[in-house]
């Protein structure tokens, strides 16, 4: 059976990710921080499941969660990095610690786990390595400086990645989801009535009316684009919007 990792699996869109990659019988090793979330993820997959909880950030966790995989199951062939957070400020209220914070975990951490996956699917001449990114790696949005330049950093690292390995059997994608219907998004929400005024239900029909489609994206309909991405071996260096009509390309 096939291998495949996805990152930031507790909940969301990595859990959705594992769900669609499970039924599709792959074996599908899970990690995030929360170690009962990740047991729920494990629980709602109908197949082989490892739970490794880490915190991706940490510079030796990647190692260490490519190791336990490969002395379990072998090499990753599917890497679906998922892991991410986002932050809301104006720019001259963004510190330091924000914009650090926003690039190591969907920066960094995303590109410790292609460095790590890419040898061993080198050596197969085959893999697929998707990076959940954001539309707001393909627009500027305000009050998202850090957020956007680290999603703007992994695209950017999806592509060169891309060409790098175009000749090898391995392809390297980006899925850009818009607002989906997550706890990431309800943490949005809580920020824009903190400062705002305006109630959760104002503030969530705000994000809805960013998108044409007039409504927030599944975990699921994202998961649809992941598993595109895998089974297609023509698709490389691509970054998939899935906005519901938001950003065009």
């Amino acid at each position: 059976m096939t291998v495949a990792l996805v990152t930031g699996a507790g909940r969301g869109i990595g859990r959705a990710v594992a769900q669609r990659l499970s039924a599709e019988g792959l074996r599908v090793a899970l990690t995030a921080r929360s170690e009962p979330e990740l047991r729920d993820t494990a629980a709602r997959c109908g197949g082989p499941t490892l739970v490794i909880p880490a915190d991706i950030t940490d510079p030796t966790a990647v190692e260490d969660v490519f190791g336990t995989v490969e002395a379990e199951w072998g090499p990753v062939a599917v890497l679906v990095a998922n892991a991410g957070a986002g932050h809301s400020a104006r720019v001259e209220r963004t510190s330091d610690d924000d914009w650090q914070r926003m690039l190591d975990l969907n920066l960094t951490a995303p590109f410790r786990c292609v460095r790590r996956a890419v040898p061993a699917m080198r050596d197969a001449q085959q893999g697929r390595i998707v990076v959940v990114a954001s539309v707001a790696a393909r627009i500027g949005e305000p009050y998202l400086a850090a957020y956007t330049a680290s999603k703007h950093g992994v695209l950017g690292l999806v592509r060169a990645a891309a060409a790098e390995l175009a000749g090898s059997g391995v392809t390297v994608n980006a899925v850009c989801p818009g607002f989906v219907d997550t706890p990431m998004t309800e943490a949005t929400v809580a920020n824009i009535v903190a400062t705002t005024g305006r109630s959760a239900a104002e503030a969530r029909e705000m994000l809805e009316r960013k998108q044409p489609n007039g409504r927030l994206i599944t975990p699921e309909e994202v998961a649809d684009a992941v598993l595109f991405c895998v089974r297609n071996g023509a698709l490389t260096g691509q970054a998939v919007n899935v906005d519901g009509g938001a950003v065009q390309s």
